[in-house]
């Protein structure tokens, strides 16, 4: 009997220690409830950030934002170059396809380091929708490619090609480009004539 004495007192305070530690709005009592008409709506981050695509053309600079404080980067695309050509003979796409690039240019207009794998984040879409990632070459004639890690400090920049590989007869219409290997919440879109 002394066990079921002691055993209800164990639960009598832990019930009471864990009221005591939840503030009175922590408390729920319907699943479901509405919050007070005196309260806030929670904020999103979809309504505070920026439009999620913006669009430009070649030479132009579209500022991106990333998923982290601070993570902000002005992205010029300065080139187009289609067809692109490998430096290396041995080095070259499959057949029916052909190599195309853009050159980028990323500085670092925010407060905190950029560090990612812009061409994770690149894709091109032809007239039909049809996207293509990017690809590796052992480098193109056109001049060096953006590495697979770049990392900038705020107020620095960085310069290189991101290159595709895409059908012979596709006619590449868009660039798309986001921040956090193109999951941030904006994508950069640019038109290629």
């Amino acid at each position: 009997m002394r066990t079921h004495h002691v055993l209800a007192a164990i639960l009598t305070t832990t019930a009471a220690l864990t009221a005591t530690a939840c503030g009175p709005s922590d408390i729920k009592t319907k699943p479901d409830a509405a919050p007070p008409a005196s309260a806030p709506a929670p904020s999103t981050q979809a309504s505070s950030a920026a439009p999620a695509q913006q669009t430009a053309t070649i030479g132009s600079t579209l500022t991106l934002k990333g998923q982290g404080d601070g993570e902000q980067i002005a992205v010029t695309v300065k080139k187009w170059v289609d067809p692109a050509k490998s430096k290396d003979e041995y080095v070259k796409p499959e057949d029916g396809n052909r190599y195309v690039a853009a050159q980028l240019e990323l500085v670092n207009t925010g407060t905190a380091p950029y560090d990612d794998s812009p061409s994770n984040g690149a894709k091109v879409a032809d007239a039909d929708g049809q996207q293509f990632n990017s690809t590796f070459t052992m480098g193109i004639t056109a001049g060096p490619e953006l590495p697979s890690g770049v990392k900038i400090a705020p107020g620095g920049k960085a310069l290189g090609y991101i290159v595709f590989e895409v059908p012979k007869d596709s006619k590449i219409a868009l660039l798309h480009f986001g921040l956090n290997s193109g999951f941030a919440n904006q994508t950069g879109q640019w038109t290629i004539q």
